[in-house]
């Protein structure tokens, strides 16, 4: 004799026909809502792969495109990537906890299977010995993991909906109506966490599952032990369980069986249903994820417009297929509703909302901007917080860009956003100024320009804050400063410098960016560029990741990494500030979009390593950090200053800016001097700083402080 058990164990033939017939029809039924599912996503653009060959009715996978999927599924999914980086004292570890023992007995249940079924295909059966003894103490212990993790997010879940229902009672009792907050109170929308009975009742069924699999094991071992006692010992928990049910007859073995296999059933027709078809889903989704970078917007092309007759998403059929199946990977989390700018300050945008909005209108066929609401669409900065904190990797901003595109086509855009696109079409500049004005600047100074037929191995790329802002103007002096001291070569292009359109593209005119791409890229050409360096974290990315696609093809720099760089080799020295006299404000798009968070610490005198470990988001205290004084939010965790996206030139009540929330946290450091790297965050957190706060704060770029500590 030797360890091992019996499958089917007192179950009759008749019964097991009966159990194949009813599971055969539960996933039928799975399936079949699955296939519903399907064609909800295929009535999007078809996804090509790889180039499409003329004539071709599909793209057929590279090898890098598999090696890309597996790689995906498996930092994201089996590693878990983006749930270990939040919510680190409950959500995280309560997931970690479901998902992995989710996988244990899903890798128990399928090595069983095919042991059962192996001798139909002349392979003997393998679950015995010593094989059998391991499995079975594995499995039983990795098991706990689910039970548990399970019961902690049912009374997590009950805990959290109860004081989300107390914070909307109690906003209930003191908003008024013209407090932003207000908003928020439609469907208790102002608590990220989606709550409904059905999650409750997942959580409950998932729990039996679970639980009911150890009942069952110590019924098994009740009415069948082994010769060997130790052998029934190595299911640790089942036998544990066995001792509650002394001299357990064949029919309440049976009872027990039918009921677990019932549970199963029903788990198996109801998954496409409860929201851990995400498990399933989030594979899919973050194996085809998009291979471009954070921070690069899909180009519209006028074949594009010709053959569908409109520009941008109109309804849910206008986004990729893709698009349309992560929308079914959300688990409603709220992840990205918690990191949102715009939420944080009482707005009406919710991320986790969006998603949802777009997914029922996907079934309904309601437009999109009507689903969602044009007022949620002009809110969102598109800082890419909501898209770096999701875990299925859903892209709100591109949901979110491609039906502004829509509604600025169809000329559902007004007010001062609106006057800024003009402006760019008219000045190639966001703040109308005209180009005669670009050089301004550099009077008194010595700056090479590129029409005068220089050497130069950089080009300075100014861009239009930097030359008409008085604060960014202040900035590009100093970068210029440092520059001519450090003996770099470089050139700027003064009067034939436009913008990169950034603002356009994120605002939704995609024709107009296009526009000013081209025109700038053939400049780009014209003088032989291949490496730039500047001072906007906006025009950093764009010339990036987006000039690509009108073949610019270039070495971007931020001008704190060039700082950094110049500093290393001893060119420069870094700018010393006292200890926690300083904080500094991390800009969204080189921070998140771009993973560049050490380089602005090391002109500040700082050496970190928050590109290879960024910091979590929540639970950190302000405070010294090194040299600086870090805020609650800080490297790729920012909170944002509420100026991308178009809303620099977008009016807004003074009680919903972002800029102010984060103002707050940098004040919470105790630091006297706020310094950036961006001239975006500049503008927006000076107004910002002055309106929460009587106290003299200083704001200053960092290319400023090193230029102080230069001269």
């Amino acid at each position: 004799m030797e360890a091992t058990r019996q499958e089917f164990l007192n179950i009759s033939q008749p019964e097991k026909y009966l159990f194949y017939a009813l599971i055969y029809l539960s996933l039928a039924l799975m399936l079949l809502q699955v296939f519903q599912r399907t064609k909800v996503w295929l009535q999007g653009k078809p996804i090509w792969w790889a180039a499409k060959p003329a004539g071709e009715k599909f793209s057929i996978p590279t090898w890098a495109d598999v090696k890309r999927w597996v790689a995906n599924v498996w930092e994201y999914v089996l590693l878990q990537r983006k749930v270990k980086s939040s919510r680190k004292k409950s959500g995280a570890p309560m997931h970690l906890l479901m998902f992995y023992g989710f996988l244990a007995l899903l890798l128990a249940t399928t090595l069983l299977s095919i042991s059962t079924y192996a001798p139909y295909f002349r392979i003997p059966s393998f679950h015995r010995g010593a094989y059998y003894l391991a499995y079975e103490t594995t499995f039983d212990l990795l098991g706990v993991l689910f039970v548990v993790g399970v019961g902690w997010a049912f009374f997590r879940r009950l805990a959290l909906s109860q004081e989300g229902a107390a914070v909307v009672a109690k906003l209930k009792g003191t908003v008024t109506p013209e407090d932003p907050l207000s908003h928020q109170l439609v469907q208790n929308r102002r608590y990220p966490l989606s709550h409904n009975r059905d999650d409750f009742l997942a959580l409950g069924l998932l729990f039996l599952l679970g639980f009911t699999g150890y009942v069952l094991e110590g019924a098994r071992i009740a009415v069948n032990p082994q010769d060997n006692v130790a052998w029934d010992r190595a299911s640790i928990v089942g036998y544990l369980f066995s001792h509650a049910m002394p001299n357990l007859p064949v029919v309440g073995y049976k009872s027990i069986w039918w009921f677990h296999m019932a549970l199963v059933m029903v788990f198996f027709a109801t998954l496409p249903r409860m929201r851990i078809r995400h498990i399933v889903m989030a594979i899919m989704s973050t194996a085809g994820r998009p291979p471009q970078p954070m921070g690069e917007l899909k180009p519209i092309s006028m074949e594009e417009v010709e053959q569908t007759g409109q520009i941008g998403v109109a309804h849910a059929k206008d986004y990729t297929r893709w698009h349309l199946m992560s929308l079914d990977a959300c688990m409603e989390c709220g992840r990205c509703t918690e990191v949102c700018p715009a939420w944080k300050v009482g707005k009406v945008l919710n991320p986790k909302q969006v998603v949802q909005d777009i997914r029922h209108a996907a079934v309904s066929g309601t437009a999109i901007a009507e689903a969602v609401s044009e007022e949620a669409l002009w809110q969102c900065t598109t800082c890419n917080a909501c898209v770096e904190a999701c875990p299925v990797l859903i892209r709100h901003v591109d949901l979110i860009v491609d039906v502004r595109r829509n509604l600025v086509a169809e000329g559902r855009f007004s007010g001062t956003g609106a006057t800024m696109l003009r402006q760019v079409a008219s000045t190639s500049n966001a703040w109308g100024a005209p180009k005669s004005t670009r050089e301004d600047w550099m009077k008194g100074m010595e700056i090479p320009l590129c029409r005068n037929g220089v050497d130069f191995e950089y080009l300075f790329w100014v861009g239009c804050a930097g030359a008409t802002d008085p604060g960014a103007v202040k900035t590009t002096k100093a970068f210029a400063s440092l520059l001519h001291k450090a003996g770099v070569s470089f050139a700027c292009l003064g009067q034939e410098e436009a913008c990169t359109g950034d603002p356009a593209r994120r605002t939704g005119d995609e024709f107009l960016f296009q526009e000013k791409a081209m025109e700038n890229a053939s400049v780009f050409q014209r003088y032989g560029v291949k490496k730039v360096v500047t001072a906007c974290p906006h025009c950093f990315n764009t010339l990036k990741n987006e000039y690509g696609q009108f073949e610019a093809q270039m070495e971007v720099w931020h001008h704190s990494q060039m700082l950094a760089e110049l500093i290393e080799q001893g060119k420069l020295k870094a700018a010393e500030p006292g200890k926690g006299e300083v904080t500094f404000h991390d800009p969204c798009y080189l921070a998140r979009v771009n993973n560049e968070s050490d380089a602005p610490r090391a002109a500040l005198g700082e050496h970190t390593t928050l590109n290879e470990n960024p910091p979590d988001t929540f639970g950190l205290e302000p405070g010294l950090n090194g040299r600086l004084a870090e805020p609650v939010q800080y490297g790729k965790k920012t909170l944002c200053c509420g100026a991308g996206g178009g809303r620099m030139w977008m009016e807004e009540p003074a009680n919903q800016r972002p800029g102010n929330k984060r103002a707050e946290q940098l004040l919470a450091t105790g630091a006297n001097t706020v310094a950036v790297a961006c001239p975006f965050c500049r503008i927006m957190l000076d107004a910002s700083l002055k309106q929460v706060s009587e106290k003299e704060i200083r704001l200053i770029d960092l290319a400023e402080l090193v230029h102080q500590a230069n001269t």
